[in-house]
């Protein structure tokens, strides 16, 4: 078992125990509560009713944070020809091909997104080993591989904030939120539009309870446990 410290501690008496609190108090607690001299980010974690090692319970999917997340995004995109001087063009940090996926085979990683264009699949397939286990490979099912044509709207979403939401093998989906020096309101608004992103995302069959929990917690402090009826999701969405 893990030892937490005395700040931790600390923190710790600040919360009721086995009490849920409505998603704004919840946040508040947090921010209060946080005790890193750096500015902590604020997480999200779901414990959901879904089956990991069902593949008609999974889901994948992408929101849009309104308010971001509180750092500057660097954005590789793998593309060539015309779809590279798009993505230039947008503003992506970094554009290329064969001497992208090269950099990256030889330990480079100094980004935050991956987007491609479909053609270049094939050449970053060989990367999935080092970018999958760090959740940066491109992925059409997170919007993460698109035309060029699309290549202006989704950098301009990761620059914002696009967060990437998936299912891992404990059932649970984690998510950023934002920082500890965001204002209460901009992380609940936060909050609201990546729960409603995977409300939407429910999968079609799924019975029973669908997000059976939430807990929010900064960087290093405690987990506050997240009213869902607060959020008044509907029936048979929240536990």
């Amino acid at each position: 078992m893990t030892e937490h410290g005395k700040n931790y501690q600390t923190a710790v008496k600040e919360l009721e125990p086995n009490t849920a609190y409505e998603p704004e108090k919840a946040i508040e607690l947090a921010k209060k509560v946080h005790f890193a001299k750096f500015d902590e980010t604020v997480e999200l974690h779901l414990r959901m009713g879904l089956d990991p090692k069902n593949s008609a319970h999974q889901i994948r999917g992408t929101a849009v944070l309104p308010h971001g997340l509180g750092k500057k995004i660097r954005i590789l995109v793998f593309a060539q020809g015309d779809a590279a001087r798009t993505a230039q063009s947008a503003g992506a940090d970094t554009v290329g091909a064969e001497e992208v996926i090269k950099k990256i085979e030889e330990g480079w990683l100094d980004f935050d997104t991956a987007i491609a264009t479909p053609d270049m699949m094939g050449k970053v397939g060989k990367l999935g080993k080092i970018l999958g286990r760090r959740g940066l490979m491109p992925n059409p099912k997170s919007g993460t591989v698109v035309g060029a044509g699309d290549l202006p709207r989704v950098i301009e979403d990761a620059r914002k904030g696009r967060v990437e939401f998936k299912l891992d093998r404990n059932a649970i989906i984690h998510l950023v939120l934002g920082k500890s020096s965001f204002e209460t309101s901009k992380l609940v608004e936060n909050l609201a539009t990546v729960v409603d992103a995977i409300v939407k995302a429910k999968p079609t069959g799924v019975k029973g309870i669908y997000i059976r929990s939430a807990t929010i917690a900064t960087t290093m402090g405690p987990g506050i446990k997240v009213d869902l009826k607060a959020m008044e999701l509907g029936p048979g969405l929240a536990g």
